[in-house]
């Protein structure tokens, strides 16, 4: 069943932070730390990053272009299997939950809806990838990867501010680099590409490290590193928020883990330790010195589809517009008041849906 329709204090709320954070003076970035899930998540439970951008939307799944007034901006990040692209840029509100407006978001899924919404938005959007780009399944990825991951599993946004020329320089440099697949699963992943974009926007400060992880780059380290970063540079306000998993079409995700501490505390553990006990020891001592970082504060806020607009705003702003949402839910949840249509929508930013390759 899909949302109800937003009562008018929501839709004025809505209304508000959109119109807010068309004011802001500075851009907003988050690196998004996604939970691993199913059956490949138990294997492999690193999970998935990407990186969202307040001020950069998508003109294409390929191509970036600085947003209009009302959109949300975009995610970015690098899959594998899809039209041997490196990278693919989607909308916020399609990339979380398959839909381009809010009031189509479901509290609650089963797997006919999740296909539903996916095939609509793929045929509307995604069909400029390519005819040929395969829908993706247990072994290999696909289109399915880019859009509704909210009803995969739980993520955290670590949200950063950033400056409008590096913004620019960042989708000048997209747009003119090729965009071939790089995809290696062990040292050119998901995080090994955000540790990129993160250097292009602070240069020389995400550098790959034999410890933790044996040299590789995994979303929990790039984001342990981005948080350490954060540290030492206040001016960037670091922020954490938790984007909750739409209940329904699979079991809550998993917490993120290293590559030395999900060897160490799941079964792999025992057959290491009896094909060479001196690999194990060095593992376990990795994951003592170097795996065991906290990265999610305790309660974070959580941002529900309503909320989202916070993730474009900074300083007094943001904070203001926080305390009002959660008002605004509070009431919502404990009043009857009369529900109305809302046209609050978030603009697909697509500009270009032909079935063609680009």
């Amino acid at each position: 069943m899909m949302r109800a329709p937003r009562r008018i204090v929501m839709l004025f709320c809505v209304l508000a932070l959109l119109f807010i954070s068309s004011m802001r003076s500075q851009g907003q970035a988050a690196l998004l730390l996604e939970e691993p899930y199913g059956f490949f998540g138990t294997l492999n439970p690193t999970g998935h990053t990407a990186i969202y951008f307040a001020r950069i939307c998508a003109d294409t799944p390929t191509k970036l272009r600085r947003c209009e007034h009302g959109e949300l901006g975009s995610v970015i990040s690098r899959y594998s299997d899809v039209a041997h692209h490196d990278w693919v840029v989607i909308p916020l509100l399609p990339y979380l939950y398959s839909v381009e407006d809010i009031s189509e978001i479901p509290d609650r899924v089963n797997r006919e809806t999740v296909h539903r919404l996916r095939n609509q938005y793929h045929e509307a959007h995604l069909r400029v990838l390519g005819k040929d780009v395969r829908k993706g399944d247990f072994w290999h990825g696909g289109w399915t990867q880019l859009v509704g991951v909210s009803y995969e599993r739980r993520m955290y946004a670590f949200r950063f501010d950033t400056t409008e020329e590096q913004d620019d320089a960042f989708i000048e440099r997209m747009n003119r680099d090729k965009n071939r697949s790089h995809f290696e699963l062990f040292f050119n992943n998901c995080a090994d590409f955000s540790r990129k974009v993160m250097n292009q926007y602070f240069p020389r400060s995400f550098r790959r490290s034999f410890f933790p992880d044996a040299g590789m780059t995994t979303p929990k380290q790039i984001t342990f590193k981005l948080v350490r970063y954060a540290k030492k540079h206040p001016e960037l306000h670091l922020d954490v928020y938790e984007i909750p998993q739409v209940p329904g079409y699979r079991r809550m995700s998993r917490t993120n883990k290293g590559v030395s501490e999900s060897l160490i505390t799941t079964g792999y553990a025992l057959p290491i330790a009896v094909l060479n006990p001196y690999v194990a020891g060095g593992l376990f001592v990795d994951y003592v010195l170097h795996g065991r970082y906290h990265l999610i504060p305790k309660n974070p806020a959580k941002l529900l589809p309503d909320d989202l607009a916070v993730l474009t705003l900074s300083g007094a702003a943001k904070e203001n517009a926080l305390t009002a949402s959660e008002q605004v839910h509070s009431v919502a949840a404990a009043s009857a008041v009369v529900d109305v249509p809302t046209d609050a929508a978030a603009n697909s930013g697509l500009k270009e849906t032909v079935a063609e390759h680009e």
